[in-house]
């Protein structure tokens, strides 16, 4: 029982959220206005009494990569890759014929056999975690076997759909590439939503592989993805199950910065969009994020350098991040993977957050890694301003 729960079970009864506990559901999904309200109001009072409580990175036991972090239903989620086992392992049951088959093809690291799931992790204020196990499994996707990395959750039509890579596909005549499901909740189970790759080529050079999804103002969603050193970006149909072409007549639109890997993402702040990436060899101490700045969520973008790269007082090889808004408010988190001082094995990173701060000119300031991560950040509770860092 987290600390908040314990203050309120005295007053009113109310869904647990034990840290690091699985769950095939969402928790907090139906909460009533009234029930919600009660958590709000003693949160914000606890979050007052107690201001020094703080979560540490990493925020997860386990070792994961590619977080990305979302906001549904008031309750952050985390939908990182799963990077190799810790303790007892978590695996996929069983596997059809057909992925029976297509996993005895040799893949560039053993690791890859073992990345078949994404299992989810939901929280109320960026602090308390529950464990959401199997979330999604290619048992739902017949044509997936293995390598199953970096999703990307949006919720749109009622549901939730969640873009992933699979295969790791090293040429346009192996099957694989981005996929799409679709779950009812955030915490799954997600299951393939059209039986087939969405993106199962290669376009403009670009691995289909990293996934993010979009929404801008007018409601348009944008798929930005790539890795091998370039990124796309494509228009999505409002099912999302399409690709359409731009007014230009292109589909696959490259918009690669100088430097750029793999690791797409976007945010848009006071009417400009930055686009983010990671950089240098995702094993190596090179790894890191940069962004640049442009009109619109095409482009054309201005590199403006990096913003996370490894510390070693903290940790190595910081990279493969994504970014959240506290809603309503200019209160920005960065989620990202790094790894260890005391390991050099590729696989075994894990998952911190730590604050991401704008300058006055709207330049993102670098990224300060912690060991002690962030205090409690409940959505829709205003901080108390003795604890509210750096004005934005």
């Amino acid at each position: 029982m987290t600390w908040f729960d314990r203050l309120i079970s005295r007053v009113a009864p109310s869904r647990r959220y034990p840290p690091f506990s699985h769950s095939a559901a969402s928790h907090g999904v139906g909460e009533t206005g009234g029930r919600r309200g009660v958590r709000i109001a003693l949160t914000a009072s606890a979050l007052m009494m107690c201001g020094l409580a703080s979560a540490s990175n990493p925020i997860v036991p386990g070792w994961y990569a590619d977080p990305e972090i979302r906001v549904f239903a008031g309750r952050y989620w985390i939908y990182p890759t799963y990077s190799d086992h810790y303790g007892k392992p978590d695996v996929t049951s069983r596997f059809s014929a057909a992925q029976k088959l297509a996993r005895q093809r040799k893949t560039v690291r053993p690791s890859y056999g073992m990345q078949t799931f994404f299992n989810a992790f939901s929280s109320p204020d960026l602090v308390h975690w529950t464990k959401h196990g199997h979330v999604f499994d290619v048992r739902n996707a017949a044509w997936a076997a293995y390598a199953i990395w970096a999703p990307s959750v949006i919720q749109a039509n009622g549901r939730y759909y969640m873009f992933f890579s699979a295969n790791d596909i090293q040429s346009d005549a192996e099957l694989g590439g981005i996929g799409l499901a679709v779950s009812d909740r955030p915490g799954g189970p997600f299951k393939d939503a059209i039986g087939k790759p969405l993106v199962g080529a290669f376009y403009n050079g670009a691995q289909p592989i990293d996934p993010f999804a979009f929404r801008d103002h007018d409601g348009q969603v944008y798929l930005f993805y790539g890795g091998w050193k370039h990124c796309n970006v494509v228009r999505l149909s409002p099912d999302l199950k399409r690709i359409l072409p731009f007014a230009d007549g292109s589909t696959y639109k490259e918009v690669t910065p100088p430097g750029y890997v793999e690791g797409s993402f976007m945010i848009e702040r006071k009417g400009v969009y930055y686009l983010m990436w990671s950089e240098g060899g995702w094993t190596g101490p090179d790894y890191s994020v940069a962004y640049a700045t442009g009109p619109g969520p095409t482009g054309p973008f201005t590199p403006r350098g990096k913003i996370l790269s490894q510390d070693l007082r903290i940790a190595r090889g910081a990279g493969h991040h994504s970014v959240v808004n506290v809603p309503g408010t200019d209160d920005w988190y960065i989620a990202y993977h790094r790894r260890p001082l005391d390991t050099d094995r590729g696989e075994h990173r894990q998952i911190a957050i730590d604050r991401m701060v704008f300058a006055a000119d709207g330049r993102i300031e670098p990224v300060v890694m912690t060991n002690a991560g962030v205090k409690p950040r409940p959505i829709g509770v205003q901080k108390p301003t003795r604890n509210s860092g750096r004005a934005m």
